[in-house]
């Protein structure tokens, strides 16, 4: 949550009466951000610019901080016995994306982490698949970053994103394998540029 010093719209920054029923100074008070736009509040446009500039630092700091896995090979056995013991409508669906995911490059390899098949550049991973009891999840380690017109991704997270498709549902199977590639070149990038 950002906190940001405010300074009320009817009186100046130097007013240091209390807040009525909040038994604190205007003065040294700190709020939310959307608890000051519905409050009517001014933000200082001094503490705006140094929470831009700080949550700039932190995205780029974020952009060269990579999850890795060890244990990536390039076609795990554990992952074929997943996807056996995931027949059916819902295993199907996740073998095909999961296939997609392997023939992106050369270089992907694959490993079975928290229970899902994860596909990796290295160790570096960029998308898993996952069945649940009524739809499967295509998954991106960083899809908060990926281009999404059709607006296929679901999910708020910092990082992670993904798709979900149920069976007998049309899929847009054409912006689903963009955004494999689209995830593939995006981890390749964070990868070769550090």
């Amino acid at each position: 949550m950002a906190l940001f010093r405010v300074r009320f719209a009817d009186k100046p920054a130097t007013d240091d009466r209390v807040i009525k029923g909040w038994g604190v100074s205007r003065e040294r008070h700190f709020f939310d951000k959307n608890d000051c736009f519905r409050r009517g509040i001014l933000l200082e446009e001094r503490v705006l610019r140094n929470y831009r500039s700080r949550k700039q630092e932190s995205v780029a700091r974020m952009r060269t901080e990579l999850l890795r896995f060890n244990g990536g090979v390039q076609r795990d056995p554990a992952i074929d016995a997943w996807m056996k013991g995931h027949a059916g409508g819902l295993g199907a669906i996740a073998h095909q994306w999961f296939e997609v995911m392997r023939k992106c490059g050369d270089e992907v390899r694959e490993l079975l982490h928290d229970g899902c098949p994860v596909a990796c550049l290295g160790d570096a991973p960029f998308g898993y698949v996952n069945v649940f009891t009524s739809h499967v999840n295509v998954g991106f380690f960083h899809g908060a970053a990926l281009p999404d017109p059709t607006r296929l991704l679901q999910g708020t997270g910092k990082f992670m994103r993904h798709v979900k498709l149920r069976p007998g549902t049309t899929t847009n199977g054409r912006a689903l394998s963009r955004l494999i590639d689209a995830a593939y070149s995006d981890i390749k990038a964070r990868v070769e540029n550090g």
